[in-house]
């Protein structure tokens, strides 16, 4: 499944421009940006046709009910292709979760912190926030987690005065046992 959205923001002559973001939603991979002064449904289908061949057509591809999104020529092609859409309802951006905390996070990270002074210099430097945002772990809340499993267990084996077997003890734990053992 596929979501899809967009976001604005401006150049710093105060031109608009649009990014047309579309994410997995299982894996959470920013498959594509199109940034564009104007986006229509006619680049809707060109970012999908590109993917499509790519990766071939998903089984859903969730948005809400912009113009651009419901256009018959959108919707007429994405049935061609065999897959179908969800529209979240009116006012309920919290039906559309990953594609709204992908644009949070866009946001976050890089549009509130850059100034773009073109738009060709906000197309390359957003694509290349799209890299490292693909390569990046998207939570570092279960490596904290392993790291203090790890502690945990290291602590409570010392404390009884045992050394650690084997399975705590090979290198293998999440943190690839980065603590070292406990002797």
């Amino acid at each position: 499944m596929w979501s899809y959205d967009f976001v604005h923001c401006r150049t710093d002559d105060g031109k608009a421009f649009r990014t047309l973001n579309i994410i997995g939603e299982f894996s959470r991979e920013c498959l594509t940006i199109r940034v564009k002064r104007k986006l229509n449904s006619t680049d809707v289908i060109d970012a999908l046709t590109d993917l499509f061949i790519l990766r071939g057509a998903p089984s859903y591809i969730r948005s809400d009910n912009g113009p651009e999104f419901v256009a018959l020529a959108v919707r007429d092609w994405i049935a061609a292709v065999g897959a179908r859409t969800l529209y979240i309802g009116p006012g309920s951006p919290w039906e559309n979760g990953y594609c709204e905390s992908f644009n949070g996070q866009m946001r976050d990270e890089l549009l509130n912190r850059e100034i773009f002074y073109s738009l060709r210099e906000a197309q390359i430097i957003i694509e290349e926030w799209r890299k490292h945002y693909n390569t990046k772990p998207f939570s570092s809340i279960l490596r904290v987690d392993c790291q203090a499993m790890d502690h945990t267990v290291h602590w409570a084996i010392a404390l009884r005065g045992r050394k650690p077997s084997s399975r705590w003890n090979t290198g293998r734990s999440c943190t690839n046992n980065q603590l070292g053992p406990v002797k």
